[in-house]
């Protein structure tokens, strides 16, 4: 056990690195079976916070984001939290006034992220495959720069499913309705 953790420190080390060493504009931690974000890491990347705009910390084991997450990577386009244990994000989320996309896919979530509501210049939100019964349409209807919002695979009520073109702006993805079971 201790040796695979080892193992994967010193990846997730020399990914830290890579992104340092080369000004890279994105940080790859996929995969890395983290659970939490590194603390260490945001001194690491302190240089080079700033111009990252693209981080994956898809498939690790992570049970919460971090307001300071947030705030340290605040030049964020793009953020891929999928494959994890998210139910909620923290309110500092709405600080990325660069965030283009946010991939939540396979979480958690029993509620639509409300923070995200606010991102202003968010266009695609992935929440494909995590407990969604709700959500504030009212809310994703101002949303100007929203296009896709993937909701398949969610327990997502009747009503979300009445919401079309014109009422909301943005491409929503639902899942096939299960047909009714005969009487």
């Amino acid at each position: 056990l201790h040796k695979r953790m080892g193992e994967a420190v010193a990846r997730v080390a020399r990914k830290v690195n890579d992104t340092v060493e080369n000004k890279a504009d994105s940080l790859d931690l996929a995969n890395c079976k983290l659970m939490t974000f590194p603390v260490g890491i945001y001194k690491a990347v302190r240089s080079v916070s700033e111009g990252i705009r693209r981080i994956s910390l898809a498939n690790n084991e992570l049970k919460s984001i971090t307001g300071r997450f947030v705030t340290t990577f605040s030049q964020l386009t793009e953020l891929n939290l999928a494959g994890n244990y998210l139910h909620r994000l923290p309110e500092e989320i709405t600080s990325l006034l660069h965030l283009r996309a946010i991939d939540l896919s396979r979480n958690r979530f029993r509620r639509f992220p409300e923070p995200l509501a606010t991102v202003p210049a968010l266009e695609t939100i992935d929440l494909e495959e995590n407990e969604i019964a709700e959500v504030p349409t009212d809310k994703l209807a101002s949303m100007a720069l929203l296009r896709i919002l993937n909701l398949r695979a969610n327990p997502v009520g009747p009503e979300v499913r009445l919401l079309v073109r014109p009422l909301v702006p943005f491409e929503l993805l639902l899942s096939p309705e299960e047909p009714l079971p005969k009487a």
